[in-house]
Order: structure tokens, then C-alpha cells, then sequence
């Protein structure tokens, strides 16, 4: 895919809530779905539109996403979709694709997407950016073949937080779950409370056990004490040659250096921690599933770049998705989304959607540092399915507040019992059913009001290929939603405030003094010290 110029005037895009077709969005949504007598209701849409399951689905790379089923009619699309040009998003788009730097707040380019690029080569013509990057994923994918190659090496421990933890441990168990890993067992570590460590530790063998440091900066707080704690590990039970054992995946060579490794796979700051699976931080991934298994997700993902660069806007499936979003959110004002993966494999992605989604978007103002004036970032939130049908689908279907819900489901199982397949599949398909007709009850309690809105996202399979698309699918719905609101998806301020006061709180709680704590804190660190 050749990229696309970066358009003058990208950075003078005006937000959703300053298009000319806001008002009307506005006044659409209280008269059409203000909950009136005449108010929209799902089951009358069908039967007045033949062609809505039809009109409402959508087709890219390895998906086919049902929309029909949502609280949307064919004016509220189209006014949304118009609602995008006017924004710009386009060309913001194309921005991204470029280069430019369209993280404004830390001045530099956002450059994922070009690490799952497979046009990528070793040539002497390439920008210099662009051939650092082709030479760290073949170094990469290399050392993944030594590791797999390796008989010695039987575990791999992956270090990291955040980004550096969550891609990689949802896709190596997506893959692991479809049959799709092989080699060394693969185990995450993230947590800074001891016991997720120590619970691993004596599983494992020093001399054969290969561990991974990923952390961008290498300086993360949790993934670093995490680190040390491995090493110290490491040395007391006879292991030797940390350099051998500890791999650092970071932008900062100097400090892994520094802690003692050598071998650091290297990657540029453009990179951001939600977005850096498709980076060294997944050697993971590769590690588990094999060179072929990693290329088949990066080919994927960037199947699904290429849709949502060529794809008129219309019918762009990350599109019309943050359009969905940003309805929900601001003129229907529902407060969270929920995510119902129905692939035991696919457990893990609620946690990772609520860091893509939130921390990109969970913000208050725009790139112009102008306050919003409307709601950003809903709650994401989920769990895998059936599960959930037994915990939160009461509230879901009877519950006073309305959520939209997202199944997301294979079309084929990686296992042998069909049965267990085609029945999860109809229990999915009955919930959104359910949702949208609801029941008249007997009795008020078991009336069902029906007219809740849910999506149905349907890969053909668990393959690398079908996992890489669904992610890029997510994260470029992410940018979309937030460049509509005029925001910086791929800065988070908010996470480093934490930190800060965190590195306080500590001092005082090996030395006892509070002076510069409020009374609160102060007050539970000198319980948690007397106890």
C-alpha cells in the first residue's frame, strides 16, 4: 500500500461538535429516538425495511460486521457520515498513513502501521525511518527462530505492562486457544504485586528460561521491579549469564544496557504502548506462533489499513463504527459499551479494548488544549461469552440503563466438538435476539422492554490472519472516534500523574514521613506501616 500524501490543512480540522451538521444530528436524535410514542423501535424497523440486515452489514478484511440491530436509521447514518468529511477525518487519516506528526502534544508521527507493512524492505532507496524499522522485525523475527530452534529454552517469560503486556497475552492466547502456538511455553508477568511473580517462579527453571523486559522506556515502574525481582531470581538459583537470559524490548537501549542486558530489540519512539504488538514488543507472539504465525497477523492487520484508506467513508467499517461511537455517546448519551467475545480464545480482549479505547480517548480536552463540551470516551467493559450471560445480561436486558452491546464470534472453532460450537453460536445470536425483541410478561418482573441495540462482529476463524484484522479494525475505530472530537489519541498524560504520586506515598512509607501528603493519605500510610 503506497501511502497517501499528508493533506495540507490537517491540523485545522474542526471537531464534531462545530460541524454544520451537528444541529440536525441534535434535533434528529430527540425527535426520532427521544423516547416518544412515534420514538424508533428496532422491531418496526425491520418489518418497515426489507433490506436492513442488508443495508446495515458491512464487509472488510476477514469480518463482516452487522450494524442492523443498533438504534440508527438511514438519516442518522447519512447525517454522520457527512459529519465525517465535514471533520476532516480523511485527511487526518491520511495524515496518520504519512508520517506526519500527528501526535501534537509530544511532537512525532505515529508509526504502527507501518511496522505491519509488508512491502517493507532491506533497500538501500527506503527513508532511513523506514529502514530501521524493516531491519528490527527482520532481527526480530531471527531471533524468534533462534528461540523456537533452541531445546534448551522450554519457558519465556514476558515482562511488560500496559501495551507491553496486554496485545501480546490476548493474542498468544487467541492463538494458543486455535492451535496456533508451538515451541516454548509462554507466560506473562505484569502485575506489581508479588504474587503473580512468585506464583511463576518456581515453576521455572534458571538455565532454561529465556526472559523478555518490555517496557518502552524501560523505566516503568511496575515492569522494572518485576524485572529486578527476576533477576535477583535468576542469580540466587544458579543462573548465569543474565546477559544469555534477559531480552529487552524498549526504545532505550542505554538503560537495558545499564540493568545488564545486552541484546535490546530496538524501536522508535513513534510507537505507542497500546499500539506496540506489532513492534519487537510481540516477539512474544512470533515466539509462540512462529515466524509464518506473526506474518499472517501483521498481513491482517494491514489488510485492514488498506480498507480504511481506500474505502469510501460510507462504507468503511472503522468508520462507520466511531460514527456509531460518537451517536451513542453524545446525542443518545449511552455511558458504556459492552464487549462480549464469544471465543473463549478472545477472553483477554475487553481489558484490551479498555486500554485502547480509554486511554486513547478518555480525555477533556482537544488538541487545541479547548475544553470539550461534549462526553468523550464511554466504559468499556466485558467479559468472554457464555460466561456473561450468567453474571451481567439480567441488567443488559432489564437493567434501567441502556448499553450497547458488541458479540464478537468465529464462524469456525479450532477444537473437535462441533456441538459445543454450534450451540455457543446460538446462545450469541439469541442474546442480541432477545436484546432487540424483548417479551411481554405475565407479571412485571418478567416483562422485557426490548429495543437494545447490539452489534455482531463475525470472523471467519481464530488464524493469525483473522486476529490481526479485528485488532486494526479496533484501534483504527479508536483513532477515528477521537479525531472526530478533535482529540490526541496517542498521548496519556493521565497515566504519568499516578506515577508521581506513587513515588511520594513510597518514600513515606519507608520513612514514615507523611508531612507532604494530605490527611487522608497520610493517615492510611501510618496504618499500613503500624500494621
Amino acid at each position: 500500500m503506497k501511502a497517501p500524501m499528508a493533506p495540507a490543512g490537517w491540523q485545522t480540522r474542526p471537531r464534531a461538535d462545530e460541524a454544520p451538521s451537528w444541529p440536525a444530528l441534535a434535533t434528529h436524535a430527540v425527535r426520532a429516538f427521544g423516547g416518544g410514542a412515534d420514538s424508533f423501535d428496532l422491531r418496526r424497523a425491520f418489518a418497515d425495511q426489507g433490506d436492513r440486515a442488508a443495508k446495515f452489514s458491512f464487509e472488510a478484511p476477514q469480518l463482516w460486521a452487522d450494524l442492523s440491530k443498533n438504534l440508527i436509521d438511514d438519516t442518522a447514518q447519512r447525517l454522520l457520515t457527512q459529519l465525517a468529511e465535514e471533520c476532516g477525518l480523511a485527511a487526518h487519516r491520511d495524515a496518520l498513513f504519512a508520517g506526519a506528526p500527528i501526535n501534537v502534544s509530544e511532537d512525532r508521527a505515529v508509526s504502527h502501521v507501518e511496522w505491519r507493512n509488508p512491502a517493507l524492505a532491506l533497500e538501500q532507496s527506503a527513508q532511513p525511518a523506514i529502514q530501521s524499522i524493516a531491519q528490527w522485525r527482520a532481527t526480530m523475527l531471527m531471533l524468534a527462530d533462534a528461540v523456537r530452534a533452541d531445546a534448551a529454552v522450554t519457558d519465556v517469560v514476558n515482562i511488560g505492562i500496559g501495551g507491553s503486556d496486554l496485545g501480546p497475552r490476548m493474542v498468544v492466547q487467541a492463538l494458543h486457544a486455535a492451535g496456533a502456538t508451538s515451541g516454548p511455553r509462554v507466560h506473562f508477568v505484569a502485575n506489581m504485586d508479588g504474587h503473580e511473580l512468585a506464583a511463576l517462579l518456581p515453576r521455572l527453571q534458571p538455565a532454561h528460561t529465556l526472559f523478555l523486559v518490555a517496557s518502552k522506556s524501560f523505566g516503568t515502574a511496575e515492569t522494572m521491579r518485576n524485572a529486578l525481582s527476576a533477576r535477583d531470581w535468576f542469580l540466587a538459583n544458579g543462573g548465569q549469564d543474565v546477559a544469555r537470559h534477559f531480552v529487552a524490548l524498549s526504545a532505550n537501549a542505554a538503560a537495558a544496557r545499564d540493568f545488564g542486558i545486552e541484546h535490546c530489540l530496538t524501536f522508535d519512539e513513534g510507537v505507542g504502548g497500546r499500539y506496540s504488538l506489532w513492534s519487537p514488543v510481540g516477539l512474544s507472539i512470533a515466539i509462540a506462533a512462529g515466524r509464518q504465525g506473526f506474518e499472517e497477523l501483521l498481513a491482517g492487520a494491514h489488510a485492514m489499513d488498506q480498507h480504511f484508506v481506500q474505502t469510501p467513508l460510507a462504507r468503511n467499517l472503522p468508520v462507520q463504527l466511531a460514527l456509531l461511537d460518537l451517536w451513542y455517546r453524545n446525542h443518545l448519551h449511552f455511558a458504556s459499551r459492552c464487549v462480549v467475545p464469544y471465543v473463549h480464545g478472545l477472553r483477554a480482549l475487553p481489558a484490551y479494548l479498555q486500554q485502547l479505547e480509554m486511554e486513547s480517548n478518555g480525555k477533556r480536552v482537544d488538541l487545541q488544549g479547548r475544553a470539550l463540551r461534549v462526553a468523550s470516551a464511554a466504559s468499556t467493559w466485558g467479559q468472554v461469552g457464555s460466561n456473561g450471560q450468567h453474571a451481567f445480561f439480567q441488567a443488559l436486558h432489564q437493567g434501567s440503563d441502556v448499553v450497547p452491546v458488541e458479540f464478537v464470534l468465529t464462524a469456525q472453532a479450532a477444537h473437535d466438538l462441533p456441538e459445543h460450537h454450534r450451540k455457543l453460536l446460538a446462545n450469541a445470536l439469541a442474546q442480541a435476539r432477545a436484546l432487540m425483541m424483548g417479551q411481554e410478561g405475565d407479571a412485571p418482573e418478567r416483562h422485557f422492554p426490548g429495543n437494545r441495540p447490539s452489534t455482531v462482529l463475525l470472523l471467519p476463524d481464530q488464524s493469525p490472519r483473522s486476529i490481526g484484522a479485528l485488532l486494526a479494525l479496533y484501534e483504527h475505530r479508536t483513532f477515528a472516534l477521537g479525531s472526530l472530537w478533535g482529540l490526541n489519541s496517542f498521548d496519556q498524560w493521565g497515566v504519568e500523574l499516578g506515577k508521581r504520586h506513587a513515588g511520594e506515598i513510597e518514600a513515606a512509607l519507608a520513612d514514615g514521613n507523611p508531612e507532604a501528603l494530605d490527611a487522608s493519605t497520610a493517615a492510611l500510610v501510618g496504618r499500613l506501616r503500624g500494621a
